[in-house]
């Protein structure tokens, strides 16, 4: 015999809305975003939240202001059940969703993509997904398996997506370490971490930049090396060097992200092989989406 409790009743929806983050929504907003964390990522800080409200970080050298805005979607009882992040410019006549989660709830995320589209009503062309660089504080677009309801919403609602990329992870397990140190290292502002640089004759002839983070975390940002010292091996001297580095550091996993429009690892076919040789295995594709559609100017009032 069934009991009273053996069935959860579905959420009465009729009553959510969409409004303004406040700061009581913090912890539930990380809450949101840690549900939809990639293996490899840390946990999200308390400080993420609130810099969504000043924008996108990979977006802070576009050279207009952005307006940027961070929503969630609430219940009956004013907890957030879905969060979405979007900045718009005024002059480009443009938009950017960077954030978006809501347990994967297809309804909330219809619901938040909606109330962001009618925000940038005006924009022509809004993207999705395309200005995070992969890194620590997140994979550099949508993770298109682990994410699947974000993409079929998105879909839904008129954008195309297109493959980024691919979201790589490795585990670092204690070890000795390169038995030559091939590189220099220098610590890097932005990203906040380490440059290892190989000379020759005092000119840099390849690079490589990592970084720690949180929950013993790293990733791999770049590396690089000039097209004329290419297939030497030296790619792979220095991988070897910056992930004893890391190992030195505490980190137990280091991800990467390959194949992506951002500076990250090169652009030929060698990169794949690189990380495929090194150890790492591929956890999802990377999506990135926009929108594009027709918008009448608004006509220019007319003194009489």
């Amino acid at each position: 015999m069934r009991k009273d409790g053996d069935i959860t009743a579905a959420p009465d929806r009729r009553k959510w809305r969409v409004r303004s983050y406040q700061a009581g929504d913090e912890s539930a907003v990380r809450e949101l975003i840690d549900a939809d964390r990639l293996p490899g990522q840390p946990r999200c800080s308390p400080e993420l939240p609130n810099a969504a409200l000043r924008g996108c970080p990979s977006a802070a050298g576009w050279q207009a202001p952005a307006r940027a805005r961070l929503s969630v979607l609430a219940d009956t009882d004013d907890r957030p059940r879905g969060a979405i992040a979007f900045l718009s410019w005024q002059d480009l006549r443009s938009g950017l969703i960077h954030l978006l989660h809501a347990h994967e709830d297809t309804p909330a995320l219809h619901d938040l993509v909606a109330h962001a589209l009618a925000a940038l009503g005006e924009c022509p062309r809004i993207e999705a997904f395309t200005a995070a660089s992969p890194g620590t504080l997140g994979p550099g677009g949508l993770p298109r398996a682990h994410r699947a309801a974000t993409h079929d919403v998105l879909v839904g609602l008129g954008f195309t997506g297109r493959l980024r990329g691919h979201y790589l992870l490795r585990q670092l397990d204690p070890g000795p370490s390169p038995t030559k140190l091939v590189a220099d290292v220098y610590p890097c502002e932005y990203p906040p971490g380490h440059r290892l640089v190989l000379h020759k004759a005092a000119e840099p002839i390849a690079e490589i930049v990592v970084s720690t983070a949180r929950d013993r975390t790293a990733a791999l940002y770049w590396i690089e090396t000039a097209p004329e010292y290419r297939h030497r091996g030296l790619a792979g001297k220095l991988l070897d060097q910056a992930l004893a580095l890391l190992t030195e550091e505490g980190a137990t996993h280091v991800v990467a992200a390959v194949g992506t429009t951002w500076r990250a690892t090169g652009t030929t076919g060698t990169a794949p092989r690189l990380f495929h040789e090194a150890g790492f295995e591929v956890v999802d594709q990377l999506w990135e989406y926009d929108r594009l559609i027709d918008v009448a100017p608004k006509p220019h009032a007319q003194g009489r």
